[in-house]
C-alpha cells in the first residue's frame, strides 16, 4: 500500500492488531464529509484509496470519489480493484481456457508457466449443468447427477485439471450448491488480509445474481467475462460513478408474509422508480430488523429491479450470520472490529446519509404475492391471481394476453403414457422468441441445451392420467438461490408439506415437482427439523444441488403432457421460487410462469392449477374426503421460529464445507490430466486453445486498405453480436460441428461450447435478427464480398486469407445490453481492427479496447448513412502510426469504388492511459501475460 494520503491506521482484534486504510483519516486529509457518503460508495472508496499506485489508480481518482455528490453529472470512471472473483461453470470455462493458454504461451517463451496465477482468489462453483430429468423419488438426485456427468464429462475433465494446476483458482465441484448460496455460506470472508493490511471482502462474478452477497454487506455485482478476467489478473474493474438510491424500509411484515413477497414488492416498486445502472442501498428500522437471509433474498433480485446492487450494510446481524454458518470466532471478531474502526458498522437511520434519491416502503403494507406470467416485476396479489389469469386468457395477444376467450375451464384427456425409451432433453428454449430486458439476456447464454441422453421413462417418471387444461400447473419447482438460501421460507415449505402429507394430499399426476436446494445445508437442516420426509411425500424430492429450473434446466415433461399442450395449444403454468420467468425460458412448452415463495410452490402443486382463489376454494381433498383450504396448511410465524434452530446450527455448515466436494464418487471418477500445463486435445469440440497469445500479437500500427465487414444501424446489442442460444445445423458453427463428427442432437448451445473459440467466432454476428445495411432488407449474419452474399464468418476468413483488415460501422449505442466477453473476443478473431460508431455502450467499448480493437466515434452528425457507405469502399485509418493517446483525433480515409476519396475526422475512443497500454500489447491478455512472466 503506497499510502499517498497518510491514512494507514490500526485496529485491535482478538488476535492482536491489524492495519488498514482509514476512511476517517482520509476525511481529515481531504477536509470533506466522507461519513455522509453512502456506505457502498465508502467501501469502493477504500479500495481506490488502498490501491492508489499513481498509475492504474491515481490520487485524483481518490479525490473524485471522496467528493461524490448525490446528484452530480456522472462522467468519471472508478478503477475498482476487487478482493476476489467468483464464476459459475458456464461463464467460467473460457476464463480457465485463457489461463491455460497463458501457461502454454509462457512455456513456449521458455518461462516458468507456474508464474501464471490469478492475482486474487478465484472460486468457480459448478451449478449450471444439472437438469431435472428424474423427479418425485428418492433416487432422483442420484439419477440426475449420473446423467449430468455423462453430458458434461469433457468440460468436467478440464475443470478438474484446473483445480490441481492453480493455487488461487479453486473449483467447487458439482453437487455442492448454487454459486451465490455457496458464496454466502462458505466463500464470503467478510474481511480479507494481505501483507498485513485488512480490507473489505469485495468481488465481481460472472453471473448477474452475484448481488445476493450484498445482503451480507459485501460490495459485488455481475460482470462479463473480460471484466472478470481483468479483475482475476489484478487489473481494476472500471465503472461509471453511480447514483445511489436510498430505500428506507419501515415497519414489519404482517404474519404470513414471506421474504419472497417482500422482494417481489420491492422489484415492482424499484422497476417503476427506474433504478437501472444505479446502486440501491437499504436503510432504516425495517432493514435493521430484517434477518440477513431475508436481506440476501432482496439483494439477489437486483438484476430484476435493474440496479447494479441492492446493498445492506454490515451490522450485528451480519456477524451473527457468519457465526451461525460455521465461521470461526476470530473471523467474526475481525469483521466486527474492522467495520467499527472504519465507521461502517450498522444499518444507517433516516437522515444519516446523503442519497441521490430516497424511496420508502412500509413493510406492513406488503401482501402475499406472486409475479408473472412473463416478467418478475409484474406482481399480482395472491388473492387476485385467479381473476388476473382469467383476464389474460380473455385479452388479445396484441394487448399482451393469450387470446383464449371462453376457453378457460375446458379440459382435454391425456393420451396414454409412453413406455418407450426416450431422449432426455427438454427445458427452456434455446432461442429468443421475444426480446427480453437487458438484465435477463445473460441467462440465454448460460443455459445448456443438454446433450440427449437415453433414459427409460418407466423408471424415471410416474405415469400421467386424467386431463389437462389452461392454467394447470405442469412444473412446480422449489429452485434458485433467491429463496433456497432462506431458511424462513424453506422451513415454511416443509411445515406446509407436513400438514398436507398428514391429510393425505398429493399433487395431480400432471405436476412435475422438484426441490433443487442451493446447498447441502438446506437438506441437512430440513432433515434435522423433521421436514424432509414430508416434502418427499408430496413430491418434492431433492433433484440436484444447482440452479435447475430457475435457469431453464427444468428437463422434459412427460411425452403425453407435451403432446396435449401442443395439440390443444394450452396455456399451462409453472410455479417456481426463482427470479426469472420470461416466456419459454422455464420450459419451451410453458407459456405462463409465476414466481413465488417455496410454501406457495407446494400449495399450487397440490392444487394443480393457478386459476384458483385460495381464500374461497379448497386446494385439495383429504384422505377422509374433506375439503382442505390453504389457511389450514399455512404455518404460523411461531411454527417457523420453533424449527429455525436447525438452520442456525453452525456444525451443519462446518461439516458440509470442511472438505468441499468430498464423498462424491462421480467427481472422484472423472479422469483428469495432471500437471501445470494443459495438454490440449485437437479433437475436442468443447475445449480448444484460444489464439489470443499465439505469435506475440501486437497492435496494428496502421490500418490500410480495410473493407467493411458489416454496416449496422442503431442499438445493436451484445446479444446481436455475441453467439447465444441453440446452434443451427446450417450455420457456420453447425457445419463445423458436423464436420467434426458431432450429431445434430448433440450440438448443445453456444453457451455450453464457449470454451471453443472455433464455435464461438463462427457464431459472432450470426444472430437471426441482426440487419447488415450492406444488404438492404436482409436479416441474419450475412455480408457482401465481391458482390456475393455470404455468412459473415466465411467472408471474414476469406479476407484474412487475403491479408485484408476489416472494419465494422454502426449507429448509436453500439454494444448495449449485458456485458458479453465473446462480443469483443469474436470481433477480434474475425479480423476486425476497428469499429466506427456514433456512440458506444461503456463496457463494450472498453472490452473492444481490451481485445485490441480500435473503437472510433463519428463526429458532428456524420455517420455511415450520411457518408452513403455501402460496403464497396476501402478504408484507411490515419493518425495511429506513431502511437496513440487517449481520445485523440484520427482520420478515416474513404476510397470509393468510383475512385473518389473522402477524409472524415473521428475521435479515437481509447479513453485511458491503461487502455493505451492494453492496445499497444495487442490486448489485455497479452499485456497481463507480459506483466506476469516479464
Amino acid at each position: 500500500m503506497s499510502d499517498a494520503f497518510n491514512t494507514l491506521d490500526s485496529f485491535s482484534t482478538g488476535a492482536g492488531k491489524a492495519h488498514f486504510a482509514s476512511l476517517k483519516k482520509l476525511e481529515t486529509a481531504l477536509g470533506g464529509s466522507v461519513a455522509r457518503l453512502p456506505v457502498s460508495i465508502r467501501i469502493v472508496l477504500e479500495s481506490v484509496l488502498r490501491n492508489c499506485d499513481g498509475v492504474k489508480v491515481t490520487p485524483e481518482h481518490v479525490k473524485q470519489l471522496a467528493g461524490w455528490k448525490p446528484n452530480a453529472e456522472r462522467t468519471e470512471e472508478i478503477p475498482f480493484t476487487v478482493a476476489r472473483v467468483i464464476l459459475q461453470d458456464f461463464t467460467g470455462v473460457p476464463l480457465l481456457a485463457d489461463l491455460a493458454a497463458m501457461r502454454s504461451a509462457a512455456q513456449k517463451m521458455g518461462r516458468d508457466p507456474k508464474k501464471i496465477e490469478p492475482l486474487v482468489p478465484v472460486d468457480m462453483v459448478v451449478d449450471h449443468s444439472i437438469q431435472v430429468d428424474a423427479y418425485g423419488s428418492r433416487d432422483a438426485l442420484d439419477l440426475n447427477m449420473k446423467i449430468e456427468f455423462e453430458r458434461n464429462m469433457e468440460r468436467y475433465q478440464f475443470l478438474k485439471w484446473g483445480m490441481q494446476a492453480f493455487d488461487t483458482f479453486k473449483v467447487v465441484p458439482p453437487g455442492v450448491g448454487i454459486v451465490h448460496q455457496v458464496n454466502m455460506e462458505y466463500l464470503a470472508r467478510g474481511v480479507m488480509e494481505k501483507e498485513g493490511i485488512a480490507y473489505p471482502d469485495t468481488l465481481v462474478g460472472t453471473d448477474s445474481h452475484t448481488t445476493m452477497i450484498n445482503g451480507l454487506g459485501v460490495v459485488a455485482w455481475g460482470v462479463g467475462g473480460i471484466e472478470a478476467e481483468a479483475a482475476m489478473l489484478g487489473q481494476p474493474v472500471y465503472f461509471l460513478t453511480p447514483d445511489v438510491v436510498g430505500v428506507n424500509l419501515t415497519g414489519h411484515a404482517k404474519p404470513g408474509v414471506t421474504a419472497t413477497d417482500v422482494v417481489l414488492t420491492i422489484t415492482e416498486m424499484l422497476r417503476r422508480a427506474k433504478v437501472v445502472g444505479k446502486f440501491v442501498e437499504f436503510f432504516g428500522e425495517g432493514a435493521a430488523a430484517m434477518s440477513v437471509t431475508d436481506r440476501a433474498t432482496v439483494a439477489n433480485m437486483a438484476p430484476e429491479y435493474g440496479a447494479t446492487m441492492g446493498f445492506f450494510p454490515v451490522d450485528e446481524a451480519t456477524c451473527q450470520y457468519f457465526a451461525a454458518t460455521g465461521r470461526s470466532p476470530a473471523q467474526v471478531d475481525t469483521l466486527r472490529a474492522y467495520y467499527q474502526a472504519q465507521g461502517l458498522f450498522g444499518i444507517p437511520s433516516a437522515g444519516d446519509i446523503d442519497y441521490s434519491q430516497t424511496l420508502e416502503l412500509d413493510l406492513s403494507t406488503v401482501e402475499p404475492s406472486v409475479a408473472g406470467p412473463r416478467r418478475p416485476q409484474d406482481r399480482i396479489e395472491l388473492k387476485s391471481l385467479k381473476a388476473a389469469f382469467a383476464g389474460l386468457m380473455d385479452m388479445t395477444v396484441a394487448d399482451g394476453g393469450y387470446g383464449k376467450a371462453g376457453e378457460l375451464g375446458t379440459h382435454h384427456a391425456l393420451p396414454a403414457s409412453s413406455r418407450e425409451v426416450m431422449d432426455l432433453a427438454g427445458g427452456g428454449s434455446q432461442d429468443e422468441p421475444v426480446p427480453v430486458p437487458a438484465s435477463e439476456e445473460e441467462m440465454l447464454d448460460s443455459h445448456p441445451s443438454p446433450d440427449h441422453v437415453a433414459a427409460s421413462p418407466g423408471t424415471v417418471f410416474g405415469n400421467g392420467n386424467g386431463s389437462l387444461g389452461h392454467g394447470d400447473v405442469v412444473i412446480a419447482a422449489i429452485t434458485s438461490c433467491t429463496n433456497t438460501s432462506n431458511p424462513g421460507v424453506m422451513l415454511a415449505a416443509g411445515l406446509l408439506a407436513r400438514k398436507a402429507a398428514a391429510l393425505g394430499l398429493k399433487p395431480p399426476a400432471h405436476v412435475k415437482t422438484s426441490l433443487g436446494p442451493g446447498s447441502r445445508a438446506v437438506t441437512e437442516y430440513l432433515k434435522q427439523a423433521g421436514l424432509m420426509d414430508a416434502l418427499e411425500q408430496v413430491g418434492f424430492s431433492v433433484v440436484g444441488y444447482g440452479c435447475t429450473t430457475c435457469i431453464g434446466n427444468s428437463g422434459p415433461l412427460k411425452p403425453e403432457i407435451d403432446k396435449a399442450i401442443a395439440d390443444n395449444d394450452l396455456v399451462v403454468a409453472s410455479v417456481l421460487s426463482g427470479n426469472r420467468n420470461f416466456e419459454a425460458r422455464v420450459h419451451q412448452a410453458v407459456k405462463a410462469n409465476f414466481l413465488m415463495s417455496p410454501p406457495l410452490v407446494v400449495a399450487f402443486a397440490l392444487a394443480g392449477r393457478v386459476n384458483i382463489d385460495f381464500d374461497n376454494e379448497p386446494l385439495g381433498t383429504s384422505s377422509a374426503g374433506q375439503p382442505v383450504y390453504l389457511r389450514e396448511l399455512w404455518p404460523s410465524d411461531a411454527d417457523v421460529v420453533a424449527v429455525m434452530g436447525a438452520a442456525t446450527d453452525a456444525a451443519i455448515y462446518r461439516n458440509i464445507y470442511a472438505d468441499v466436494g468430498a464423498g462424491n464418487p462421480l467427481w472422484d471418477g472423472v479422469p483428469a490430466p495432471a500437471g501445470a500445463v494443459y495438454q490440449w486435445d485437437a479433437k475436442s469440440t468443447y475445449i480448444q486453445q484460444p489464439p489470443f497469445f499465439s505469435g506475440g500479437k501486437v497492435a496494428t500500427p496502421a490500418i490500410r486498405g480495410a473493407r467493411a465487414l458489416a454496416i449496422f444501424g442503431d442499438s445493436v446489442t451484445t446479444d446481436h453480436i455475441s453467439p447465444a442460444g441453440g446452434i443451427k445445423p446450417t450455420s457456420p458453427a453447425g457445419l463445423y460441428l458436423g464436420e467434426h463428427g458431432v450429431q445434430k442432437a448433440d450440438f448443445n448451445s453456444y453457451g455450453a461450447r464457449r470454451g471453443n473459440h472455433e464455435v464461438m467466432m463462427r457464431g459472432t454476428f450470426a444472430n437471426v435478427r441482426i440487419k447488415n445495411l450492406m444488404i438492404p432488407g436482409s436479416e441474419g449474419g450475412i455480408t457482401l464480398k465481391d458482390g456475393e452474399q455470404k455468412p459473415i464468418y466465411d467472408a471474414a476468413m476469406q479476407y484474412q486469407a487475403e491479408g485484408r483488415p476489416l472494419m465494422i460501422f454502426a449507429g448509436e449505442e453500439y454494444g448495449t445490453g449485458s456485458s458479453r466477453d465473446w462480443a469483443a473476443k469474436g470481433t477480434t478473431l474475425l479480423g476486425v481492427k476497428a469499429v466506427v460508431a456514433k456512440s458506444f455502450e461503456r463496457i463494450h467499448r472498453a472490452n473492444l479496447a481490451g481485445m485490441g480493437v480500435l473503437p472510433c466515434q463519428f463526429k458532428d452528425g456524420v455517420d455511415a448513412a450520411t457518408l452513403k457507405l455501402d460496403g464497396s469502399e476501402t478504408f484507411d485509418l490515419e493518425g495511429t502510426e506513431s502511437g496513440i493517446t487517449p481520445q485523440q483525433d484520427v482520420t478515416l480515409v474513404i476510397h470509393r469504388a468510383d475512385g473518389k476519396t473522402e477524409r472524415v475526422a473521428l475521435k479515437l475512443r481509447i479513453d485511458t492511459p491503461i487502455e493505451v497500454e492494453y492496445y499497444d500489447k495487442g490486448g489485455i491478455l497479452p499485456f497481463v501475460l507480459e506483466q506476469l512472466v516479464g
